[in-house]
This record gives C-alpha cells, structure tokens and sequence, in this order.
C-alpha cells in the first residue's frame, strides 16, 4: 500500500510504501543537513524511495544520482522525482560496492546503522533488513565506494549512530576522507545522543567543527 505525504520543510510531497522502509527523522535532518552547489553532480548512496534525491534537488545541483540494490525502491524513486517535476537525474540498481558509479562533487548517505552477527536477527522483509543491517554495505566498504567516487575534495554528508563514530573515523583516515563537521542529535526524553551528523572533505586539511547540538521534541 503506498501512501502520500509531505517531505517536510519543503513544499514537495513524496510517496512511501508500507513495506518499505520509510523517511524518518534521520532523513529529514541528514537532508537540511547537506550542503549542495549548483555546480554539483550528487549521489544518494543507498537512495530507497529517493527522499534524499528530493532534498538535493532543493539546491538545484547540476545532476542528482542514485543507486539502490531493489528495483522497486527505485520505481518509488522514479515516481518521486518525476511527481516533483524532478528531471535531472539518474537511477542506478546494483549493490553499490559491485556497480560501477560516477564520479561526483557530493555523496549523500543514509546507510545501514546495525551489524548482523546473528542471521536470525534480521528483518523478515527485505527491504527493511538492508535498511538496517550491514549486509555488504560495511562502514569500511562503504567510505571505500565514496573515497572512490567522490571528486578532489569532494563531500560526503552521511548520518549514523554515535556509537559507531570512533570505528567511522578510524576507517575514513585510512584514506583520503577527513571529518569536517559533526552535530551529535538528542531525544529530549533520552541520555545519551541518538544520531550524528558527519560531513567528509576529500583531501582536507582543516580541523574538524563540532556544531551546537540538535535536540528532538516530542
């Protein structure tokens, strides 16, 4: 069953199937998160109903890309983009450490959050379980494609869960990707952060801006 709703803090609307994985506060804040040129070729590593294709689009970039291992996440993504009078863009399905992806000046990501150690774990529907789970889409693999794939200094905006920062930092410098900005997220009825928002500069050299934190109410 698909429903219809509002991309929020945009004034486009976006379609969402029940079984899908689905736009959630990480996507909205990952999306105002970002920051695009008009000059940028952008991809959505990971793009399901192509959310964060609609809130690239905001900023008017040169191209806007995406890739998707289901081929029904990307029909989703396609009658998103075309609802929004989106026509700049490409779709790409495969595995994104296996296909071959353009070069580009921006990767968005809202990647898988969980290993998998136990198989019995995961989600029955698939969808949700590549959502959330690792698969082949490691922390490690996962900065591999967007090093390969990104531009000289190019950015990747990406968000996660702030217990897996040391290991994402720790595989970034292992190549080329340095931290440049992180703003931790919180749930106002929680401890302890829920999301972290990150931003990546290719070949960069500056220190890393920790901004003021965001707070989620309910």
């Amino acid at each position: 069953m698909q429903n219809k709703d509002y991309l929020p803090n945009t004034g486009m609307t976006i379609v969402q199937r029940e079984d899908m994985f689905r736009m959630n506060t990480d996507t909205k804040l990952l999306g105002q998160f970002m920051k695009i040129k008009r000059s940028d070729t952008v991809l959505d590593l990971g793009c399901n109903n192509g959310a964060l294709m609609l809130y690239a689009s905001v900023h008017h970039p040169r191209f806007i890309y995406g890739v998707d291992l289901f081929e029904e996440a990307l029909k989703l993504a396609k009658q998103n983009l075309e609802l929004n009078q989106i026509e700049n863009f490409e779709l790409i399905h495969g595995d994104a450490t296996e296909v071959v992806l353009p070069k580009v000046d921006v990767i968005v990501s809202n990647p898988p959050y969980f290993k998998t150690v136990d198989e019995r774990r995961k989600n029955d529907n698939p969808y949700r379980a590549a959502a959330r789970h690792e698969g082949s889409l490691t922390i490690e693999r996962l900065l591999k494609v967007c090093e390969k794939t990104l531009s000289d200094h190019g950015h990747l905006f990406m968000v996660h869960r702030p217990l897996r920062i040391t290991e994402i930092f720790e595989e970034a410098l292992k190549g080329s990707l340095r931290p440049r900005t992180m703003c931790l997220v919180y749930d106002e009825n929680k401890d302890e952060a829920v999301s972290v928002l990150l931003e990546f500069h290719k070949n960069y050299k500056g220190d890393l801006h920790v901004l003021k934190p965001i707070t989620i109410t309910r």
